[in-house]
């Protein structure tokens, strides 16, 4: 009998440790990390609470994990230019806020993120570049955020609802906002040396083309979309903004590029986190 005991005893110490492990494999499991930055106002892992859609500023600032961020509020913008590049005119409604990081991801935060430092330029403060779009992806999704649609980059780059309608990222004079052939001694630049963008966003124009997570297509016709993500597939990724290596043109905010998901000295890329 006293064995019989004994063996009941130790077969539900066992049933209890086992149904403690499955209740905290099931909580592990709801806390997994989205990643696109999460499902609701938190972000991903770790990311602080981002605020409630449609509350706040544009220009607002918070950091998180680490990156300063200016807050761009949700609005409707016309996308495109009717010049000699002819980019199909149409407008564009974004319905969430997002959260921009300031700068361009710089290459300190990117060696504290991935532990390593792939730029050819060297400087801590200067934007990480040589990275690949996959790497990009990864870095993202490491801090709980991810890549800026296009969409998203280029009403950021605009200005928001706060745009005055420049040519570049915050003025007409190229100068002013970027560094380009011009004026960039042939290499990348310290992130947040030049004049800010409507909202307080540095270095949309020049210094390191940006990724963003779309596949690469024309634009179709002039009709207005929403929240547009870009093609479920492709064969090149979208980047804005110019380069320190290319001349004013390719620094507009209406000008497109596109790579294969390669790397090279003049292509890096910053991070969303976008409310939900």
């Amino acid at each position: 009998m006293k064995k019989l005991n004994f063996f009941n005893s130790v077969t539900a110490s066992f049933v209890a440790v086992l149904f403690m492990a499955f209740l905290l494999f099931v909580a592990g499991c709801g806390e997994k990390e989205d990643p696109n930055g999460g499902g609701n106002n938190n972000g991903g892992v770790g990311v602080p609470n981002l605020g409630q859609n449609g509350s706040g500023n544009d220009g607002d600032e918070m950091t998180i994990k680490g990156i300063e961020c200016v807050l761009v509020k949700a609005g409707t913008f016309t996308m495109g230019v009717d010049d000699y590049f002819y980019y199909n005119v149409h407008q564009v409604t974004l319905t969430n806020d997002y959260w921009i990081s300031k700068y361009e991801v710089t290459q300190a935060q990117y060696q504290a993120v991935m532990n390593t430092n792939p730029s050819y330029f060297s400087g801590e403060n200067n934007p990480v570049e040589s990275v690949t779009w996959f790497k990009a992806n990864d870095f993202c999704q490491a801090v709980g955020g991810r890549l800026l649609t296009e969409a998203e980059w280029e009403f950021a780059a605009r200005g928001g609802k706060k745009s005055q309608g420049y040519i570049y990222s915050g003025s007409n004079t190229i100068g002013d906002v970027a560094w380009y052939y011009g004026n960039s001694g042939v290499s990348t630049h310290p992130v947040g040396q030049k004049q800010a963008n409507e909202l307080g966003i540095y270095d949309m124009s020049g210094n390191v083309y940006e990724w963003c997570s779309d596949w690469y297509s024309e634009y179709s016709g002039g009709s207005a979309v929403t929240n547009p993500t870009g093609p479920s597939t492709g064969g090149y990724r979208v980047s804005r903004g110019g380069s320190w290596d290319f001349d004013e043109r390719y620094c507009r905010v209406a000008n497109r590029s596109y790579d294969p998901s390669f790397s090279y000295k003049n292509l890096g890329f910053r991070v969303a986190f976008p409310r939900k």
